[in-house]
């Protein structure tokens, strides 16, 4: 009589993980209708997900002055460190920034077998860091430098009409999920 009562309670035992096994697999097919990722993209850059905070990249994709930014790091294959967790700070060049380059350049740059020095320059624009411009201003008056996810350093400046990184004025900041987006209408190409 035991050793019925032993199976019919490990029977039970079975059939309830079994059950909840099964809601879970419900469960897990509804997450993933809501989370999907791209099948071209690997990587976090490739999930597309309609219900958190843009990120960086996502942000990027969506302002038409950021289209030469969004190639470059396509092109760079890059997108991934930009739409990381972060948090990040990344100071963003306009269309007009890169048209400042000399001629040729940019696509020169965009040609795979520049694809490492490319992606440099633009990690040379990527500082691992919570820098709103709040933050920014009080490293500035320190005098310090921001260290970059190049291994480089850029220094802060704060001047009589705004903030100024690697030299060039930041012209408006962006909260973005992971981070901050600085705008600024230079690339900051690294010494090499």
């Amino acid at each position: 009589m035991k050793n019925n009562n032993l199976i019919f309670s490990l029977l039970v035992v079975i059939a309830i993980f079994i059950t909840s096994c099964g809601n879970g697999n419900k469960k897990q097919e509804v997450s993933e209708k809501q989370t999907e990722t791209s099948s071209d993209a690997q990587g976090q850059s490739g999930v597309v997900d309609d219900v958190s905070a843009a990120n960086a990249l996502q942000v990027a994709k969506s302002i038409d002055d950021f289209s030469t930014l969004v190639a470059a790091i396509e092109a760079a294959g890059v997108e991934d460190a930009v739409v990381n967790v972060g948090p990040l700070t990344i100071f963003a060049p306009i269309n007009a920034a890169f048209d400042k380059l000399p001629e040729g350049t940019v696509s020169s740059l965009l040609l795979p077998e520049n694809k490492a020095k490319l992606a440099f320059i633009l990690i040379n624009h990527v500082a691992p860091a919570n820098y709103p411009d709040t933050q920014l201003a009080k490293e500035a008056k320190k005098g310090r430098k921001l260290y970059m996810a190049s291994g480089k350093y850029l220094i802060v400046e704060q001047k009589e009409d705004g903030l100024y990184v690697g030299g060039t004025k930041i012209l408006k900041t962006v909260q973005v999920s992971n981070g901050w987006i600085h705008v600024i209408d230079n690339v900051l190409v690294p010494e090499e």
